[in-house]
């Protein structure tokens, strides 16, 4: 969230992972991996698609399981902060166009939520960027999005009112992504530890985030895996993400490049594209929280408006900012006591509660998070039921 009363800058007030839980009450829990068949993820980038989550004996379309999502969050930062935001924004791939977005206003209206801007993610990565050092007008920025189930290249241009505009975007398709890097160093360890062996995919996303540039190891259930064994296991999926994202800049000369989504905490990402362009590579030190910080400093523009604050004294295009959260470039070795790249940043407290169901709007909304029982029981349903599935 961005405070209007306060800095540019953004605040995390709450990290939940994107899971929802249908429970047999017909309510959602929040956060948390259910029994397999009843809870749903990944559904934000499956907005507008003709296929239904199917939860229990419910079929869930993606943008209303996501306007569950976004309403229950907007619900607990209220309740911490103790009044409403006065505008919400929320981000998209760059590649949507106006019928995605529309299923997502549309759902999100059905729950309550009006007042909302839709940001792309790259246009919100550069307006996080630009809290911090100056951007002129007309300089390119191009953003390199890595997250554990998507990729994508973007090119952005800072326009003379000092908003942002897309120039290119390359969502991606065949390329492996964080999930797949935490599949890869699994089959290293089990590998090692022989089909009886037992790993958990958390132990390996944790040990993945733990390599440092400097060739450390890590040990993942016992084994000793060297972080120059997992380079060298993932080093054609990065040559793929790479050579993507070149292809994807073309005769862009960008004046840096940003990494954002939590599968750039992997160093050899950085690496690998500070070799390859002729510009900055700049990372945040929790880059996952990148675009969202970016989208509340969005929603602050929208009511402040872009002349509001005077921009950062640093620009962006001649010299380094000196902002202790950013690495210019991240291919440089860290100091040996520098540990910001080994462990995920501590997430605030959350307490997850099960989320009510919103008032009776919109038939469909409704009909979806009726309790499983009312369903399950039945052949037939009565002329009222059809009704309201029609």
């Amino acid at each position: 969230m961005c405070r209007l009363d306060g800095a540019r800058d953004a605040e995390i007030a709450l990290v939940v992972p994107s899971l929802l839980q249908l429970t047999d009450a017909g309510t959602f829990s929040v956060g948390e991996r259910g029994v397999p068949g009843w809870s749903a993820s990944g559904f934000a980038r499956r907005v507008g698609d003709a296929v239904p989550f199917s939860l229990g004996p419910e079929m869930c379309p993606a943008e209303e399981l996501t306007a569950l999502l976004i309403m229950w969050v907007v619900g607990e930062v209220v309740a911490r902060e103790g009044e409403q935001p006065r505008h919400l924004a929320v981000s998209h791939p760059a590649g949507w166009g106006p019928y995605r977005r529309g299923q997502l206003h549309a759902a999100m209206r059905a729950v309550g939520l009006h007042d909302v801007t839709l940001v792309p993610e790259p246009l919100a990565a550069a307006e996080n960027h630009a809290v911090r050092a100056r951007v002129v007008p007309d300089a390119t920025l191009a953003v390199f999005s890595l997250g554990s189930h998507a990729f994508s290249a973007s090119v952005v241009r800072r326009a003379p009112n000092r908003t942002f505009e897309l120039v290119n975007h390359v969502e991606g398709v065949d390329h492996h992504t964080g999930a797949d890097f935490d599949d890869l160093l699994l089959g290293l360890v089990r590998g090692r530890l022989g089909k009886d062996g037992h790993v958990s995919a958390a132990e390996c996303e944790a040990a993945k985030r733990a390599f440092g540039p400097m060739g450390q190891s890590v040990v993942v259930s016992g084994v000793e895996i060297a972080r120059d064994e997992f380079v060298e296991e993932i080093r054609p999926s990065v040559d793929h993400l790479v050579g993507t994202f070149t292809r994807a800049l073309g005769p862009a000369q960008p004046d840096a490049v940003l990494l954002v989504g939590g599968g750039c905490r992997m160093t050899v990402i950085g690496d690998a594209l500070s070799s390859s362009v002729d510009c900055r590579v700049l990372a945040e030190a929790a880059p996952e929280h990148s675009v969202a910080k970016g989208l509340a400093v969005a929603a602050r523009l929208v009511l402040v408006g872009p002349d509001a604050e005077p921009e950062p004294f640093e620009t962006s295009v001649l010299v380094h900012t000196r902002e202790a959260s950013l690495r210019f470039p991240v291919g440089e070795a860290p100091r040996p006591d520098d540990d910001e790249f080994s462990a995920p940043p501590p997430r605030p407290p959350v307490d997850v509660s099960p989320l009510e169901l919103p008032p009776r709007r919109v038939k469909r909304v409704t009909s979806v998070l009726k309790p499983a029982g009312r369903r399950s029981g039945s052949s037939s349903r009565s002329r009222d039921d059809d009704e309201d599935g029609r």
